[in-house]
C-alpha cells in the first residue's frame, strides 16, 4: 500500500465519483473492535478504517497515513474518550517506535486478542476447532527480548548519525536509549550505543547494529566500508567495558573479532547448550522458547523406541531435547550452514542418535533414504509461509502424532486443513506469547491420526 498519496484522487464507485481520503487528514472516529494486528477498526461512509493505538469503544482523532479504495490506515493523534482498559504505556516511545504496538492494552487483553486471532483463522480457512484449547504459554511482559536490530542512518545534510528503531508505519528512525523489552544485560549496551557510534571517525560506514544475549552478550556491527584502526579500537574498548563479544560483518559472513569467541544459549531442562552465530535464527524469548519446547515434547509423548522427524529444525532447538528421549531423531533444514551447526551442537552435547539433512522443504519431500523407514511422530516449525508441501506427505511417513509450531495462524490453518484431509484430528491448540506488547501470534497444534 502506498504511503505517498499526496493529494486528492477520484475513483468511480457504483457510477459515482468518490473522493479519496487525503494523507494527513484528521478524522474523528468511534472504534468498534480490534483487528488481528491490534489496530482499532472504525467504519465511516462506507470505508473501513484501521487505526493504530486505538481501543474498542473509544472516540479518537486520527491522522490518515495511507488510503486505497475503501480502506484507510491511520494513527491515533488524540484520545477523546478513553476505554476503561487503556493503560499509560511505560515506554515514552510507544506509539512512535514500531517495535511495540500494544503497550496501551493490558497483557490479559493482548492474550485474548491473540487467542481470538488463532481461533478465527482456524475457523475461517479450515473450518476447524480443536478438541481442547490449552492455556497460553507466557513469560515476562517486559525485559524478554535477547536479540534486537538497531537501525542506523547517516544524515549527510546534518552530518549526524541517527540511531534507534524504525518508526511505526515509516522508515524514519526513532532515537531510543532505553528499550524496556530488551533483557537486562543488553540495556547498558543500548544506552551507550548512540554515543559510541557518533564518536567514530567514519560513522557513515555503519550499516546497522545487532545485540545478542545468551551464554554471552554480543554486539554485531554491519559496516559498508573497511573500519580504520581507531574506530576498531573504540569498538573493542566499548565491548570490553560492557563484557560483550564484538562481531563484525563486512563482506561475507559475520565473524568474531576474537577467533575463539563462541555465542550460544542453554536449554536448562535438558542440560543442553546450542551454539549459534549472528544471522542464525533463534527465538528471541528464552523463557517462552524453553516452555514451548517442553510443551511440544509433552504433546508428542515420545517413547524410548520412537523414530521422530523434525522438519525446519534450525540449530536443533527441538531435535536435541527430543534426542534425550527417543531412539532416533531425523532433523531436516533448508540452510546448509545451520545444518552444519546443528550437527556440531549434537556432537558437543554428546548425542549420537541425531541425523541432520539439508533439503528445500518448500518443495515436496524427496524420495530419500532418511524418509523411507517411517516415523512415529513429526514435528514442524516452519517460517511464516508455512509447510504446505511438507504436510501434504505427512501421512506417508506413518506418523501417528504431529506437532505443528507456527508463527502465522493463517498458514497454520491452511496446513491444518490438509492434515485433516489425510485423516488427522486436531486434538489441541494454543498460543505462545513469544512477543508480548505486540500483536504477533505464535501457536502450537497437536494432530493425531484418526
Amino acid at each position: 500500500m502506498s504511503r505517498r498519496n499526496t493529494g486528492l484522487r477520484f475513483q468511480p464507485s457504483g457510477g459515482a465519483r468518490t473522493q479519496q481520503v487525503p494523507v494527513g487528514k484528521k478524522q474523528r472516529l468511534t472504534i468498534e473492535r480490534l483487528a488481528h494486528d491490534g489496530r482499532g477498526i472504525a467504519f465511516v461512509e462506507g470505508r473501513t478504517w484501521f487505526i493504530a493505538g486505538a481501543l474498542p469503544g473509544e472516540e479518537v482523532e486520527a491522522r490518515v497515513l495511507a488510503a486505497r479504495s475503501q480502506v484507510v490506515e491511520a494513527r491515533t493523534e488524540r484520545v477523546l474518550s478513553a476505554s476503561p482498559q487503556r493503560l499509560v504505556p511505560p515506554c515514552a516511545h510507544a506509539g512512535h517506535c514500531g517495535g511495540c504496538t500494544l503497550q496501551h492494552l493490558p497483557h490479559s487483553e493482548q492474550l485474548a486478542l491473540k487467542q481470538r486471532t488463532l481461533a478465527e483463522q482456524l475457523a475461517r480457512f479450515a473450518d476447524l476447532k480443536p478438541q481442547m484449547w490449552v492455556s497460553p504459554l507466557v513469560g515476562a511482559e517486559f525485559g524478554y527480548r535477547r536479540r534486537a536490530r538497531i537501525a542506523v542512518r547517516w544524515d549527510a545534510k546534518a552530518r549526524q548519525l541517527e540511531v534507534g528503531f524504525r518508526a511505526a508505519s515509516s522508515q524514519a528512525i526513532v532515537g531510543i536509549k532505553d528499550c524496556q523489552v530488551l533483557v537486562q544485560p543488553l540495556q547498558p549496551l543500548m544506552r551507550a550505543l548512540p554515543e559510541l557510534l557518533r564518536g567514530l571517525e567514519k560513522p557513515q560506514a555503519v550499516g546497522h547494529v545487532e545485540f545478542f544475549h545468551g551464554t554471552a552478550s554480543a554486539l554485531l556491527l554491519r559496516h559498508t566500508q573497511p573500519l580504520g584502526a581507531a574506530d576498531l579500537g573504540r569498538l573493542r574498548e566499548f565491548c570490553a567495558a560492557h563484557q560483550a563479544q564484538l562481531w563484525l560483518h563486512g563482506e561475507g559472513e559475520p565473524r568474531p573479532d576474537q577467533p575463539d569467541a563462541r555465542l550460544g544459549y542453554r536449554l536448562e531442562r535438558w542440560d543442553l547448550e546450542l551454539e549459534y552465530r549472528p544471522g542464525d535464527f533463534v527465538q528471541v524469548n528464552a523463557a517462552v522458547n524453553e516452555a514451548m519446547v517442553a510443551q511440544a515434547l509433552d504433546w508428542m509423548n515420545p517413547q524410548p523406541g520412537d523414530r521422530v522427524l523434525d522438519l525446519f529444525c534450525g540449530l536443533g532447538n527441538f531435535a536435541l531435547p527430543l534426542a534425550r528421549q527417543v531412539r532416533e531423531v531425523v532433523a531436516v533444514e533448508g540452510v546448509e550452514a545451520m545444518v552444519e551447526r546443528a550437527r556440531g551442537n549434537a556432537v558437543a552435547n554428546g548425542l549420537e542418535n541425531l541425523h541432520f539433512f539439508q533439503a528445500d522443504l518448500s518443495n515436496p519431500l524427496a524420495d530419500v533414504a532418511w524418509a523411507r523407514q517411517g516415523f512415529d511422530a513429526v514435528l514442524l516449525d516452519p517460517p511464516r509461509d508455512g509447510a504446505f508441501e511438507a504436510v501434504r506427505q505427512i501421512s506417508a511417513t506413518g506418523a501417528r502424532r504431529v506437532v505443528y509450531v507456527s508463527c502465522n495462524p493463517a498458514t497454520l490453518a491452511r496446513d491444518s486443513a490438509e492434515l485433516v484431509k489425510q485423516g488427522y484430528q486436531l486434538k489441541k491448540a494454543g498460543i505462545l506469547d513469544m512477543f508480548p506488547q505486540t500483536a504477533h501470534v505464535e501457536a502450537m497444534a497437536l494432530f493425531e491420526a484418526g
